[in-house]
């Protein structure tokens, strides 16, 4: 089992900038494939960033070129750095962790932070 605990999220302006950051315990990262996704409300949990065990990484169109996923095993921690921020940024940010090889999914994801709220004035 590993426990994640997201961190970072608040108020910030349009145009903003944010760190999110996911401290893991229980196990190592390392094993993982990790993601962040968010939901807003009224609409369904979606995957914005994820960051493969050896490195690769996906970006939702929507989030592409502002945000930034990374990983730092030896700190167990995984990180989402979230530029150019706009109001539809606006929502609860979610840390996963994924064992099997369906990365991409939502429910190829096994443990689950408690989320983050992320709020953008506009």
């Amino acid at each position: 089992q590993v426990q994640l605990v997201e961190s970072g999220g608040g108020l910030v302006q349009a145009g903003g900038s944010l760190r999110l950051s996911c401290a893991a315990s229980g196990r190592t990262i390392s094993t993982y494939d990790m993601g962040w996704f968010r939901q807003a409300p009224g609409k369904e949990r979606e995957l914005e960033a994820a960051v493969r065990r050896l490195g690769a990484t996906y970006y939702a169109d929507s989030v592409k070129g502002r945000f930034t996923i990374s990983r730092d095993n030896a700190k167990n921690t995984v990180y989402l750095q979230m530029n150019s921020l706009k109001y539809e940024d606006t929502a609860v940010y979610y840390c996963a962790a994924s064992y099997d090889n369906r990365w991409l999914s939502r429910s190829g994801y096994n443990y689950w932070g408690q989320g983050t709220q992320v709020t953008v004035s506009s």
